[in-house]
């Protein structure tokens, strides 16, 4: 089986950095906050070109408490897309808000900005673009509007990491950016993390605050707040393999280049990204309308294919509420139908790399 992600080779490449930064933080028994934490935090904030990073337990933890940074409440709205992880949707949701979708650009799957006014209404307090599969959305268009609107826009950048729009990396795009470190993620840590990242002192020291029960100091709290912490083993890991970061991306890219070249002339639909852009392929997600029996065939070859995401966020279950059937949002409910991921590390040999495209195109084929 070739797997969809091998955390285990990108460890055995690094193995003595990472074990030395374990035993770091138990010798030094600092699990919780700590040294540990704030220098990566610096680290990360540094590598974003941003003033703060501000480490929290997980990627739903940052937009969920960046969000509450901004004061958006009950009865408020965030528009972003509904071909995301669930996650985007459910923390605008966690902080009494309504997710207002917005359906998404068929080339680059992310938010369209063309049809992103329209769903501006005298509610919205936030925009919330999601650079999916680590391919930055349109950013110079989503802040035009939301600058003419007086919005903040929040990246959901939680795919993004390294990526590049107009030579800025995603973290500094909006008016701040939330991350997630789940272990397959470009930079992952191994467990939960997440971080919102920022040049606002503001909205800095607010998450700051909540992620930490609403602390002032030790024993003063000055609203209430969460137990969102990022711990220091996590960080630690994090800032061995940062580094790294770099290169790995780099790895991603020429395999996902091989992957366009070969299967050039085939009926699967490869990525295709903004000229200005500089994506990072968290996922490489290709197209075809027999996505079912294509997938099931790839898979019985041996190959670890996935679907992200074969349910748009409207038609979840969990938001019937919003009664937005079928046909609400045709383009992202077509990519949801036709997507298949394919195995996509930095660690990935070009023999490997073959084999998936041989049994991709022989589904395609049959």
């Amino acid at each position: 089986m070739i797997p969809l992600v091998d955390l285990k080779a990108q460890y055995d490449s690094i193995r003595p950095e990472i074990d030395g930064a374990i035993q770091r933080v138990i010798d030094n028994t600092a699990f919780i906050m700590g040294k540990e934490v704030s220098d990566f935090e610096a680290a990360f904030a540094a590598y974003c070109g941003a003033k703060h990073a501000v480490g929290v337990s997980s990627g739903t933890s940052a937009l969920f408490l960046a969000l509450l940074a901004y004061d958006i409440r009950p009865g408020d709205e965030v528009i972003t897309t509904p071909f995301t992880f669930f996650a985007t949707g459910e923390a605008i949701s966690q902080v009494g808000a309504r997710p207002i979708f917005v359906d998404i650009d068929p080339i680059t799957y992310n938010l369209d900005p063309n049809l992103l006014e329209a769903a501006i209404t005298s509610h919205t307090r936030a925009i919330m673009p999601v650079h999916l599969f680590g391919q930055p959305a349109n950013m110079d268009a989503i802040n035009e509007i939301a600058c003419r609107h007086g919005l903040p826009v929040i990246e959901d950048a939680a795919q993004a990491h390294g990526s590049t729009y107009k030579g800025k990396r995603a973290g500094t795009l909006g008016a701040s950016a939330c991350f997630s470190f789940y272990p397959s993620k470009n930079l992952g840590c191994y467990g939960d993390g997440g971080a919102v990242v920022t040049d606002d002192d503001h909205v800095a020291d607010r998450v700051r605050s909540l992620r930490d029960h609403g602390r002032i100091n030790k024993y003063e709290h000055g609203e209430l707040g969460y137990g969102h912490r990022l711990d220091g083993i996590q960080a630690a890991i994090l800032a061995a393999k940062l580094p790294h970061l770099d290169d790995w991306n780099a790895g991603r890219r020429r395999l996902a280049a091989r992957y366009g070249e070969q299967l050039a002339g085939t009926a699967a639909v490869t990525p295709q990204h903004l000229p200005e852009t500089e994506p990072v392929y968290h996922c490489y997600v290709v197209r075809t309308p027999k996505r079912d029996a294509t997938l099931k065939s790839i898979q019985a070859a041996g190959v670890g294919a996935g679907v992200h995401y074969p349910i748009p966020l409207h038609l979840q279950p969990a938001y019937r509420h919003l009664e937005l059937g079928p046909g609400s949002f045709p383009i992202s409910e077509q990519a949801a139908h036709e997507v298949i991921t394919l195995p996509l590390y930095a660690e990935m040999a070009e023999a490997q790399q073959d084999e998936v495209v041989a049994a991709l195109k022989s589904a395609l084929a049959a």
